[in-house]
């Protein structure tokens, strides 16, 4: 796993926007119209800039697969964290859908086990690399880092297929919510 420079944005960004193109929390919150795939790709820019500033985004030694890492405790609010936040607001969710957006944010934010964790905002591999192990090996690895910062590793996931794959790594449903289709809030510890 190494750790991505600004240069690798576009592929990273290309990465995630083609692993959750069908994602029920991501559609949840993008504009649903013709432009809907342009704005999923715009809420990847927005995350891998997030994570960047405040986090950590990784890709795996092949180039196939990336996480983006948030945490939290370093998160702060900037002119830049306003500008991003705005633009967010504008290429993805809409107006239309701000106040689903921040409802359901809040809620999540609400349920974290305190601000000192390793967030796993998202983690996706390139289609056609699926099920080779380039994902395992990445959470394998962002296990180990944030177990080595002494940190909870939270992630929420919609799709139910996700949820063994990672309960074999030890994370743990800890709360359910709904927000028209299931969420599920996970956690790996010591």
């Amino acid at each position: 796993m190494v750790k991505a420079v600004l240069n690798d944005r576009e592929l990273v960004t290309d990465i995630l926007t083609h692993s959750f193109i069908d994602n029920k929390s991501v559609n949840y919150i993008v504009k649903q119209d013709k432009k809907r795939v342009k704005r999923i790709k715009s809420l990847m820019k927005y995350s891998f800039d997030i994570c960047y500033l405040y986090g950590d985004v990784f890709l795996s030694d092949d180039r196939k697969g990336c996480a983006l890492i948030l945490r939290p405790d370093r998160k702060k609010t900037t002119l830049r964290s306003i500008l991003l936040d705005l633009k967010l607001v504008v290429c993805v969710a809409g107006f239309s859908n701000l106040k689903r957006a921040i409802s359901r944010e809040s809620a999540i934010s609400n349920v974290h086990p305190g601000k000192n964790i390793y967030y796993l905002w998202f983690i996706g591999v390139e289609s056609s690399q699926q099920g080779q192990g380039v994902g395992s090996h990445l959470l394998g690895e962002i296990i180990q880092k944030g177990s080595s910062e002494n940190r909870a590793i939270c992630l929420e996931t919609s799709t139910l297929k996700n949820i063994p794959w990672y309960e074999r790594y030890g994370f743990r449903i800890y709360k359910e919510l709904n927000f028209g289709y299931r969420l599920f809030c996970m956690k790996w510890e010591r």
